[in-house]
């Protein structure tokens, strides 16, 4: 990479507990045994107060996970496929992923990958503990976003959302993917006890994150803690689109 030009500066904001900002030239290769020939960037974790992990794949040419990744009866996993083609094995069974596809797979099961492209391939990699409920127990799910159909959010005409996951009370996450057209909103400053961690895919915006305005934009990645103040007003030409994290369909322990 050689020399800076002009001062070394970042964009990223790190509030541990509260919210992060992660944008994609701070990002540093991580080295985990069991990924082969795989770019890594580890975007989320609990070291800055998450409750599960978020990874950043760059698979390059022969690129693979060689062990499962997750499951144990307590890790459940999902995989997202940014660009390229990769080949995901969940149980015994196996799904090709396109630019769009993902694979949900539960903590019973893990998942391995691989890149499936003549050239490199990008992914969203997640994983988190389950926490089960009594008589139900979630499943594989295999999609391609570019397939589901958008759901008007909240009454907004410029504002759509895509559930990537069943609501199912089986499930204690969903993913979600919400585009705001030029122009639009949040409806208010949402204050709750999930956590989200949100990938920019497209576009430019301004977030409103435990009160401070702070520009975003593609390949932003944001951790909103519990009960963060959180909203966002798309700002630039294009729209801004994001696919996020939710824990969802549980109590609180004590």
């Amino acid at each position: 990479m050689g020399y800076p030009n002009g001062l070394l500066e970042t964009r990223a904001v790190i509030k541990p507990g509260r919210y992060t900002i992660i944008p994609p030239d701070g990002l540093v290769n991580n080295v985990i045994p069991s990924f082969k020939n795989i770019v890594t960037s580890i975007i989320a974790s609990p070291k800055y107060g998450a409750s599960f992990v978020q990874y950043l794949l760059k698979l390059n040419k022969d690129g693979e996970c060689t062990e499962t990744f997750g499951g144990d009866g307590r890790i459940e996993t999902f995989i997202y496929c940014l660009e390229g083609e990769i080949t995901v094995t969940a149980g015994e069974e196996e799904y090709k992923l396109t630019s769009g596809g993902y694979v949900y797979s539960p903590a019973k099961l893990g998942m391995k990958f691989k890149n499936a492209a003549i050239g490199e391939s990008k992914a969203l990699l997640y994983k988190q503990v389950f926490v089960p409920t009594e008589g139900k127990e979630p499943w594989v799910v295999f999609g391609n976003t570019n397939d589901i159909e958008e759901q008007i959010y909240d009454g907004m005409e410029n504002v759509k959302l895509k559930d990537l996951l069943p609501i199912d009370t089986a499930f204690d996450m969903n993913m979600h993917i919400l585009s705001f057209e030029p122009g639009g909103c949040h409806p208010f400053v949402e204050t709750h006890v999930q956590e989200h961690g949100a990938y920019m895919l497209s576009g430019e915006g301004v977030y409103n994150l435990d009160n401070e305005w702070i520009p975003v934009q593609k390949e932003d990645f944001i951790w909103f803690g519990p009960y963060t103040p959180q909203a966002v007003y798309c700002s630039g030409r294009e729209n801004l689109t994001y696919i996020y994290s939710k824990d969802c369909n549980r109590d609180v322990e004590l």
